[in-house]
C-alpha cells in the first residue's frame, strides 16, 4: 500500500515538473522525455516502476511511423504552406476587404470571413495571423479603426485553423479519441465498439466552427452599432468599384474549390482524411501554377517548412509517448480515474474539471503539449463514463483555440506583435483579445447545454451507427477502465494504425503494472481501487477477450 502511495505522489510530481519545464521555455519533447526518464528511475529505486515497461516503446514508435491516420499532418502542412507562397492569402484579403469595407465594420467582417477560408484550406494558424497582420490590420487602422478592435478581430480569425476543419490539431485529437474509445468500451465489456474516426470529429466541428464564425461578424456589426467611431467604413475609388466583382470571382474561387475537394470528399466518404490530405497537396500546387508561383525555389522553401513543422509535431509526439508510459506505470492513471470518477456530478462534473485543467494550461502552453500531455491521461476516464466521443473532441479544440489568444504565452498574440506597426501596442493586442476569449467561451457553453450542435452532423453524414453502444455506466466491479494498463498513447495511434486492436493488446501486456500479483502498486487507495487491482491481477483484458466466444479479430 505505502508503495502504491509513493507512485500516486511521483505521478503527481511528474506532471508537475514536466508543466514547470515546458512554462520556463525548456524545449517540449525533451521535457517530455527527460522528466520522464528522471521519475522513472525514482520510481525504481523506490520500488514503484519496474523498467521492463519500456520494452513497449518500440512498439509506440513503430505504430506512429505506420499510423496511416497521422500521415495526412505533413500533407495537410504542404498544402498550407503551398498556399501561402501562392499569394491566394493577399488576394483574398485585399478584394474581400473592399467587398465588405464600405460598410460600417466591413473590413471587421471582411477579416473573419478571410479567417474561415483560410481556415478551412490552410489550417496554419501563425502564417494566417502575420499574413493578415501584414495586410489587414493597417488598412484597419488607415480607416481609422480602434487599434483594439483592429487586433482582437485579426488574432481570433486567425485561430480559426483550430477548429475548422481540416485541423491538423483535429487530427491528432481524432486519432487519441479513438484509441481512447476503442479500449474504454473493451474495458466495459463491448467487444464490437463502433469506431470514432478523424472524419467523425471533422464533421463535428463544422457546426461549431461556422458558429465561432457568426459570433465573430456579429461582435463587430455589434461595434458597429453601438460604437460607430471604432470601425468606419472604408473609402474606395470609381476605378476599384467597377473592377471589384471580376476580382472577387478570381480571388474567391480558387480556395473555394480547394475546399470542396478536401472536405467534400472526407464528409462525402470518397476520401479519407490522409486521402483528401494528398488531394489538397496536389490542389494547392496547382493553384501555385495558376499563380505562377510554383517555382523550385518556392518548392523547395516549402519541403523544407513542411519537413521542420512536422518533424517539431512528431518529435513532441515521440516525447509524449515516454511521458505517457512513465505516468501510468507509476499509477497515475488509476489516481486519475479515482479522482474524476469521484467529481461531484458525475460525468459533467468531470468532463468541467478537464476543461478547467485545458484552459488555465492554455495560459501557460500550446495546444498540441495540452493535447499529447492532458488529453491521453483523462480521455479514457471520461468515454468510460459515457461522455460522447465527438462531443469531447470539439469541446477540447474550442476550448484549446483559446491558448492561442491567452497571454503570456498566447502565439497568436506574439505572431500579430512581431509584424504590427508601431503605433499598435502590446496593451492594445492583450485588451483587444479578452473580448473574443469571452465569446469563445460563450461558444462553449452553447456545445455544453446543445450537444446536438457537434454530434447531428456526424449523424446525418456517416448514419447512426456511428454512436457509441452505451453500456451500463462503469462500475469498479467491472474492472473499468483500468482492466487494462495498455491504453495507447497518441504515438500507438487508433485502429488505423499499424495492427488490430488484438495486436495492441498483445504488444501491450509487458505494461502491466511490476507489483499487479501481489496486490496491486499502481496508485489509489480505498475498496474502488483495490477491487480494480484484484481484477488485474487476475486476469488481464487480453484473458477476457480469448474467453470471449464472439471475439472477431479484425485483419
Amino acid at each position: 500500500m505505502m508503495g502504491s502511495h509513493v507512485g500516486e505522489v511521483l505521478a503527481i510530481l511528474l506532471f508537475a515538473a514536466t508543466i514547470g519545464g515546458v512554462m520556463i521555455g525548456f524545449p517540449v519533447a525533451f521535457t517530455l522525455a527527460g522528466m520522464s526518464l528522471i521519475f522513472a528511475v525514482i520510481g525504481h529505486l523506490f520500488g514503484t516502476f519496474d523498467f521492463t515497461l519500456f520494452f513497449g516503446l518500440p512498439s509506440r514508435y513503430y505504430g506512429t511511423m505506420v499510423n496511416e491516420v497521422l500521415v495526412a499532418v505533413p500533407l495537410f502542412v504542404f498544402m498550407g504552406v503551398m498556399l501561402e507562397r501562392s499569394k491566394i492569402a493577399t488576394a483574398l484579403l485585399e478584394t474581400m476587404g473592399q467587398l465588405f469595407g464600405p460598410l460600417r465594420g466591413g473590413l471587421g467582417i471582411s477579416v473573419v470571413v478571410v479567417g474561415a477560408l483560410l481556415a478551412a484550406s490552410t489550417g496554419i494558424v501563425g502564417a494566417t495571423v502575420v499574413t493578415m497582420g501584414l495586410l489587414s490590420l493597417p488598412a484597419m487602422l488607415r480607416a481609422g479603426y480602434d487599434p483594439r478592435l483592429a487586433t482582437g478581430v485579426v488574432c481570433a480569425s486567425g485561430t480559426l485553423g483550430q477548429i475548422v476543419p481540416p485541423s491538423v490539431v483535429l487530427i491528432f485529437l481524432g486519432d487519441i479519441l479513438a484509441s481512447a474509445n476503442t479500449m474504454a468500451q473493451l474495458a466495459k465489456g463491448n467487444f464490437s465498439p463502433d469506431p470514432v474516426s478523424v472524419g467523425d470529429l471533422f464533421a463535428g466541428a463544422m457546426i461549431p466552427g461556422m458558429m465561432l464564425v457568426c459570433i465573430y461578424i456579429g461582435y463587430v456589426i455589434f461595434q458597429a452599432i453601438v460604437n460607430p467611431k471604432s470601425c468606419p467604413p472604408l473609402v474606395m475609388t470609381a476605378e476599384e468599384r467597377r473592377t471589384l466583382p471580376l476580382r472577387v470571382l478570381s480571388a474567391l474561387i480558387p480556395p473555394l474549390l480547394l475546399i470542396i475537394a478536401v472536405l467534400g470528399s472526407i464528409l462525402s466518404g470518397i476520401a479519407t482524411p490522409t486521402e483528401s490530405a494528398s488531394i489538397g497537396a496536389l490542389g494547392a500546387m496547382l493553384l501555385a501554377a495558376t499563380k505562377r508561383q510554383l517555382t523550385w525555389v518556392n518548392l523547395r522553401d516549402v519541403m523544407r517548412s513542411t519537413m521542420m513543422i512536422s518533424s517539431l509535431v512528431f518529435v513532441i509526439v515521440l516525447g509524449a509517448s515516454v511521458f505517457s508510459l512513465v505516468f501510468r506505470g507509476l499509477g497515475g492513471e488509476l489516481l486519475v480515474d479515482d479522482v474524476l470518477s469521484a467529481m461531484p456530478g458525475g460525468a459533467g462534473g468531470a468532463v468541467l474539471a478537464v476543461m478547467a485543467l485545458m484552459f488555465v494550461l492554455g495560459f501557460f502552453l500550446d495546444t498540441f503539449e495540452i493535447i499529447l500531455i492532458v488529453v491521453p491521461i483523462t480521455a479514457p476516464v471520461l468515454l468510460g463514463l459515457d461522455v460522447d466521443p465527438i462531443w469531447l473532441g470539439v469541446m477540447i479544440g474550442v476550448n484549446l483555440q483559446t491558448s492561442f489568444l491567452t497571454p503570456p504565452v498566447g502565439f497568436a498574440l506574439f505572431y500579430l506583435r512581431g509584424v504590427a506597426p508601431p503605433q499598435v501596442t502590446t496593451g492594445h493586442i492583450y485588451r483587444g483579445i479578452v473580448p473574443f476569449v469571452g465569446l469563445q467561451m460563450l461558444a462553449m457553453v452553447f456545445i455544453w447545454t446543445v450537444p446536438q450542435s457537434a454530434t447531428w452532423l456526424p449523424e446525418v453524414i456517416f448514419g447512426e451507427g456511428r454512436n457509441v453502444v452505451r453500456d451500463a455506466p462503469v462500475t469498479p466491479d467491472d474492472g473499468g477502465l483500468d482492466s487494462d494498463p495498455t491504453l495507447e498513447s497518441p504515438a500507438a495511434g487508433s485502429g488505423s494504425g499499424g495492427g488490430s486492436v488484438l495486436d495492441d493488446l498483445l504488444g501491450g501486456q509487458d505494461l502491466m503494472l511490476p507489483d499487479e500479483e501481489e496486490g496491486g502498486s499502481g496508485g489509489g487507495s480505498g475498496a474502488p481501487s483495490g477491487e480494480r487491482r484484484q481484477k488485474q491481477s487476475s486476469g488481464s483484458v487480453l484473458d477476457d477477450l480469448l474467453k470471449n466466444e464472439e471475439l472477431m479479430v479484425p485483419d
